[in-house]
């Protein structure tokens, strides 16, 4: 039985990513630093070709998919859409740190703590969960076997937490804007346990494949490492999700 490929790419930073905002429903477009940014990556590194080509629908995702695969046609996923930060929308951690008790709470994990008038975690994680579900279904009803989808950093680290192979945590999975990983769905192990094994990181450098035991999460938190610095497991996501 054929295998399905989805390969997973964080879009570009919008200039209140670059600020640090959160930036949830804010249709936000890329920064201008940032097209040039994802146009070099485009030129110096190799993203994998693809049938089928989605998007999460806002500005942002559907210009980092038109940067880096001009031409193609676009198809909008409801449901892939970032938290909604509701009273946080727009500001930084330094800021709500000061003005709002409850920020702490939430970027502690508490279970109970969501963005005032925002969306709760598990409700964030629910509605991403039955997108991607419907996406995954949709592809093997059609036989699209080669699809490429453009997400925020949070609705990414949602699906590979939920789904991947191997098992890792939430944070384990953040990477850089315009990188990503590819996905392989194999049709009956997907109907049984609804798992997706990760088998490479994007962009393709080129280079030749790392050691057997050196696995694509290994990768992945040092990509996670790079980006942000060492990070402590959090239950809920927080700014790091914010693109």
């Amino acid at each position: 039985m054929k295998s399905y490929l989805i390969h997973l790419i964080r879009h570009g930073a919008s200039a209140g990513n670059l600020q640090g905002q959160y930036i949830g429903r804010t249709d936000s477009p890329l920064a201008m630093e940032t097209v040039k940014s994802l146009a070099e990556l485009k030129s110096k590194y190799e993203y994998p070709p693809a049938d089928a080509f989605y998007t999460s629908p806002s500005t942002r995702c559907r210009d980092t998919l038109t940067i880096l695969y001009p031409g193609e046609k676009q198809v909008d996923i409801p449901g892939m859409e970032e938290c909604d930060f509701g009273d946080w929308e727009g500001k930084t951690a330094s800021e709500l740190e000061k003005s709002d008790p409850a920020f702490a709470q939430w970027m502690a994990g508490g279970p109970q703590v969501s963005p005032p008038n925002g969306e709760d975690g598990a409700v964030f994680m629910h509605r991403v969960c039955a997108a991607f579900e419907k996406l995954v279904e949709d592809l093997i009803r059609s036989h699209t076997y080669r699809s490429v989808l453009v997400i925020p950093g949070g609705v990414m680290m949602t699906i590979l937490s939920a789904y991947g192979l191997p098992k890792a945590p939430f944070y384990d999975w953040m990477c850089e804007p315009g990188c990503g990983y590819s996905l392989r769905i194999t049709p009956s192990l997907w109907m049984r346990g609804m798992v997706a094994e990760v088998f490479e990181t994007l962009p393709r450098s080129g280079e030749e494949p790392a050691p057997v035991d050196h696995t694509v999460i290994d990768l992945a938190r040092e990509a996670a490492d790079r980006a942000y610095g060492k990070h402590e497991e959090k239950k809920e996501p927080s700014s790091e999700e914010k693109e």
